[in-house]
């Protein structure tokens, strides 16, 4: 295949991955024909060496050896299995869920309005609502009822289509329920913006706030059969709760981050205990606890995020 380098040099020797293909450069032939030993900055060249041939349009790379070129393409190779053998979800309602992590999301949308300035109100206002975490990527804006090919773009894309005053034909609706395309009708711009937005704010990453509820002090620590090692603890401030987060501290360091598995009052489990009571604690899947550790009791709240904050 030929190359475009785009920076840096590349040499006869070195190994290279492109897309799913990878090998090391046997040869490299410039557009007129001979063979160079090296290619810089926007010189097309032909690269041979590939195990197999790249497709057009994929960017290679230069790997410091063929073990790291190989783990690269069977992550590649495994990436596109799992994107083949994910079920392919088109609604508004599943494409919340389907989204990728750490890169910026986006939501594709087809539009088809009635006017040219409905169609161009509805676009404006859909990008503007882009954030550098989440934007609306517009596949295609058109004037007139939904037909087939508008259906085939969406089906390939996992778009829906939304319909401003206008309807699908039957042809198209047919082949929109067959390839589970959904088409979304309105009459009020602000509603098809509402939605679109729902969607956006669906997929931005949630914030976490923390919330401290108390702290308690390890008295004694007991060997109890089933249940391991139980702190016989003081609560010296706030209050500890069943459901809640737990952090062990020894010596000012956090030494474990988990849950409970018990906190009981006497011989009975409990929801919460307060300040100045005594009561029994075991962590979940965890065992390292001394007399003198204080244990942290804290709840986590995960807020969903809007576009505006």
């Amino acid at each position: 295949g030929t190359m475009l380098i785009q920076s840096g040099t590349l040499r006869t020797g070195d190994i290279v991955v492109a897309g799913a293909a990878w090998g090391k450069v046997r040869a490299l032939v410039a557009d007129n024909g001979a063979r160079v030993e090296e290619a810089g900055p926007s010189e097309p060249v032909e690269l041979l060496g590939l195990n197999q041939a790249p497709s057009a349009g994929d960017e290679f790379t230069v790997v410091d050896s063929e073990g790291r070129a190989r783990e690269i393409v069977e992550y590649r190779q495994r990436k596109e299995r799992d994107r083949i053998n994910t079920p392919v979800a088109k609604s508004l309602d599943q494409l919340m869920s389907q989204l990728k992590e750490g890169e910026r999301k986006e939501v594709p949308v087809l539009v088809k309005a009635d006017v040219q300035g409905s169609s161009e109100a509805i676009i404006a206002a859909l990008e503007k609502m882009g954030t550098d975490e989440v934007a609306v990527r517009v596949l295609h804006a058109g004037v007139g009822g939904v037909t087939e090919s508008d259906v085939t773009l969406c089906s390939a894309s996992d778009a829906p289509i939304l319909a401003f005053n206008v309807r699908a034909n039957a042809p198209a609706r047919q082949m929109a329920e067959r390839d589970q395309v959904e088409i979304r009708y309105y009459n009020v711009i602000y509603d098809l913006v509402d939605d679109i937005k729902a969607v956006m704010e669906g997929m931005l990453a949630p914030t976490l706030r923390e919330t401290f509820l108390g702290n308690a002090e390890i008295l004694q620590v007991f060997n109890i059969t089933k249940t391991g090692r139980v702190a016989g603890c003081r609560i010296s401030e706030g209050m500890a709760k069943r459901s809640a987060k737990v952090r062990l501290i020894r010596d000012s360091v956090v030494i474990h981050e988990g849950t409970l598995s018990t906190l009981r009052r006497f011989k009975d489990e409990v929801k919460e205990v307060h300040a100045g009571q005594e009561c029994g604690m075991a962590f979940e899947n965890y065992q390292d606890i001394q007399v003198g550790d204080v244990i942290e009791i804290y709840e986590v709240e995960t807020i969903a995020r809007t576009l505006d904050a």
